[in-house]
């Protein structure tokens, strides 16, 4: 290990995911790979998730589209968040999808199209209760209808109509029917304005796996492709997901210290008793946030073990009791969950952050160095 500490990625647990949630859910699958693939790395999590069935990438931004076209990937790609004086003309260039709500966008995609000679394709995004992106009440009908203008005139070609589930991850939620209803009534809507998308979708990583009613054409799975439950351990059961990142590091210094010893600023914890405290090379700059601080833990000397005192940017320190620690011993920071609650997951520091495990796993940083097992040479 030649940083300080390495995130070892898993691809064919990333391939394993894939194939598990394209049998649950019996559709075509959509690799969400934003914010670097959650952290994971989006070039060879990408390739992953194509060379095990996954039809379609979605990425949030332009840049993270244009990387993955960078790298020689030319799967069908949606890139959904932009702001309108984006350069669309790279877009629409590289034969990537626009994610399209506003006649503001929808303007300036087509003015892009115009000056490259070719016709745009755009998916329409309706807001379906979320009240994030997405054209709602009468912003719809006059979206859907400028699309149908500029679709006959040859400025753009509308491939999907999508939206985005607000509470898929609560199973048997009211407002989840109630959203499915504002969606099929926003594609009515876009149907009778004349268009005939190809691509229909509405499923998360949630709703792939347990609301068929969500599903139509595609699913865009997010937290799943990296195996971490989407409902935290309050939905439909185990589906062998496995997890793709471990976080590991070494222990870089030991030191026996007596009791009334404090640690770290503060200092935010004082020992009880005579104890032994290792250092590690990972702070709050490396994705061990300081909201876990008193929860914490780490494997280390065969057992979890905490992390005691206030975590810094770059280091953190262990209570290791009296276990026989030496400086070079390898530290899970949180790992796949093999069955036995041995080392702690990325669910857990989300838990102990009072945050969500997406949060966790893309503040990960970037002096973490990316260990991806299982890659192929391949691209698609």
């Amino acid at each position: 290990m030649s940083a300080l500490g390495e995130a070892v990625v898993d691809l064919d647990a990333i391939a394993s995911n894939v194939r598990t949630i394209a049998s649950i859910a019996g559709t075509e699958l959509m690799a969400v790979v934003k914010a670097d693939g959650f952290g994971h790395g989006a070039v060879p999590v990408a390739r992953a998730a194509l060379l095990a069935g996954a039809g379609w990438l979605g990425v949030t931004s332009a840049s993270e589209a244009l990387a993955l076209r960078s790298a020689g990937i030319t799967a069908p790609t949606l890139s959904w968040l932009h702001r309108p004086d984006d350069d669309f003309d790279q877009l629409i260039a590289a034969g990537v999808d626009v994610g399209v709500s506003t006649t503001t966008h929808l303007q300036a995609v087509v003015d892009a199209a115009h000056r490259l000679g070719v016709p745009a394709t755009v998916q329409l995004k309706a807001d379906t209760g979320l009240s994030r992106n997405g054209a709602a009440g009468d912003d719809w009908p006059e979206l859907v209808g400028w699309a149908r203008k500029y679709e006959v005139e040859g400025g753009i070609r509308v491939r999907g109509v999508w939206s985005h589930l607000a509470d898929a991850d609560a199973p048997g939620s009211p407002g989840l029917a109630s959203q499915v209803a504002v969606f099929e009534e926003a594609l009515r809507v876009a149907r009778s304005a004349g268009l005939d998308p190809d691509l229909v979708h509405l499923a998360n990583s949630a709703a792939a796996l347990a609301a068929p009613r969500t599903r139509f054409d595609l699913c865009r799975i997010g937290l799943a492709l990296y195996g971490v439950d989407p409902f935290g351990g309050t939905g439909p059961g185990d589906v062998g997901l496995r997890a793709a990142m471990t976080l590991r590091t070494t222990v870089v210094n030991v030191k026996r210290v007596p009791a009334g010893t404090g640690v770290s600023y503060g200092p935010g914890y004082v020992t009880g008793a005579p104890t032994t405290l290792a250092l590690l090379p990972l702070g709050y700059a490396d994705g061990l946030t300081r909201a876990a601080e008193g929860r914490a833990e780490v494997w280390l000397g065969g057992r979890r073990r905490p992390i005691v005192g206030r975590i810094a940017m770059d280091q953190c320190v262990v209570d290791v009791g009296d276990l026989p620690v030496a400086i070079g011993d390898r530290v899970v920071v949180f790992g796949p969950d093999r069955g036995d609650h041995a080392q702690p997951t990325v669910a857990e520091w989300a838990r102990w952050a009072g945050t969500n495990p997406h949060e966790i796993l893309t503040g990960v940083g970037a002096r973490v160095a990316r260990d991806h097992l299982h890659e192929r040479a391949e691209t698609s």
